[in-house]
């Protein structure tokens, strides 16, 4: 074997198999040395002691940049504290973490940090309007007799230990149980409509529903006032209210039901019609109990939106301090209502009652939300403990049927050539 060294690169000369008189040359290539590898930059998440470090100092300077400019100085109104306070926060903030962290850190340190203040100005302003209205409504909501009776008997001058809001409770309860009976059948097939049947009218009809969620709550209740009170009904009524709230709720229930059913996958859908199911059987057993928490959602919404009105109750439902357990006769007052009125008194006890339904109506808010959740939240192809009980029941149920049939199947195919046996000539 010879071995050329003065070249740049290494020949070798080896015999070719099964002709040992032939040589074939072969070139090896020096090993180059490997360029040194680039300093890896990592980018640490989380809140580190680095991290709090520049989160106190900056918000300490912040503060201190804040109280000098408006307060010490006086070149801008106190009033403007708390923004000039922040925006000196972000700019110190990222400074310091541009001190030790590359471009990248600084970036997500800062969108981080917005972020979470967002999340914080939703949540202290949400905390800050709960406290207030549980602050000046505490002295009637310790008094038993204000969710036991309704306000017969009792007047603007009467202490906080006689009357209630009972009724305005049971008008709450009765008009949204109405216009939530009315809007979900009507919303969710209307989503369903839209997504599973399509066609030129589905254009329209979305167009529409884009245009009704933007709709002025007062132009619902003149709307109801003028055609079904002054025109049906000629009084004002819990069920003319309750239709005032279904036109505001409709729309919304109908948006957000069309935007979760557009997430459901395509391949879903083909799999059951492979299978032989129908469509409509797809969209039942398939479609939508796959985005049955996000359909929740959608009701939890509209139902928001239509328990808090008051522009289109005050004009169809009427007042009354008094129990009216029929949607259909007479004025029923809702909690909404019934607040707005309180709270226009000059006096300082029918101030506080205000205050106090109002507290007493999120906290009727809340506790729906709670059951809508637990009755439609639980997400796709879990099951809560009670709906693994009757599954089961229902599978021993059809066990006695499922084993007649094999065993009928069974007797059919040993019978068979028996069959074909006696057949033949």
């Amino acid at each position: 074997m010879t071995t050329v060294d003065d070249a740049p690169a290494t020949i070798e000369v080896a015999p070719l198999p099964g002709d040992p008189g032939r040589l074939a040359p072969a070139t090896h290539l020096p090993l180059l040395a490997k360029p040194p590898a680039p300093e890896e930059v990592r980018v640490r998440l989380g809140a580190g002691r680095t991290h709090v470090l520049s989160l106190a100092g900056a918000a300490a300077g912040g503060l201190c940049m804040g109280l000098l400019l408006t307060v010490a100085l006086g070149l801008i109104p106190p009033g403007w504290l708390f923004i000039v306070s922040y925006l000196w926060f972000l700019l110190l903030y990222t400074a310091l973490v541009h001190l030790r962290q590359p471009l990248s850190a600084v970036r997500n340190g800062l969108v981080t940090v917005l972020l979470s203040s967002a999340g914080a100005a939703v949540a202290g302003t949400l905390g800050l309007v709960v406290m207030f209205t549980f602050a000046r409504g505490q002295e009637a909501l310790f008094h038993l007799n204000f969710f036991t009776t309704d306000m017969t008997g009792a007047g603007p001058l009467s202490g906080l230990d006689q009357g209630g809001v009972l009724h305005a409770l049971v008008g709450t309860l009765e008009q949204i149980g109405i216009a939530l009976a009315i809007t979900i059948p009507l919303g969710m097939t209307t989503a369903v409509f839209l997504n599973e049947v399509g066609g030129r009218f589905a254009r329209v009809v979305r167009t529409v529903v884009e245009a009704m969620t933007a709709l002025p709550s007062v132009v619902a209740g003149l709307f109801i006032y003028a055609a079904v009170v002054m025109s049906v009904t000629h009084q004002t009524n819990g069920f003319a209210a309750s239709l005032a709230i279904t036109v505001l709720m409709l729309p919304i229930m109908i948006r957000s039901s069309d935007v979760v059913l557009r997430l459901v996958p395509g391949n879903l859908r083909e799999a059951g019609l492979a299978l032989g199911a129908g469509q409509w059987r797809v969209v039942w057993h398939i479609v939508l109990p796959t985005v049955r928490s996000g359909l929740t959602t959608g009701i939890i919404l509209a139902t928001a939106h239509g328990i808090g009105e008051t522009a289109p109750v005050l004009l169809t439902s009427g007042f009354t301090g008094v129990m009216n357990v029929n949607p259909f006769s007479g004025p029923q007052t809702p909690l909404p209502l019934a607040a707005l009125d309180y709270v226009r008194s000059p006096v300082p006890g029918m101030v506080a009652r205000g205050f106090a339904t109002a507290a007493f109506l999120l906290f009727v808010v809340l506790v729906l939300f709670i059951i809508a959740r637990i009755i439609g939240g639980q997400d796709a192809g879990k099951q809560t403990p009670g709906q693994a009980r009757r599954a089961a029941a229902r599978s021993r149920r059809d066990l006695p049927r499922i084993e007649h049939n094999h065993a009928r199947m069974l007797a059919g195919m040993t019978a068979a050539p028996t069959d074909n046996l006696q057949e033949k000539p």
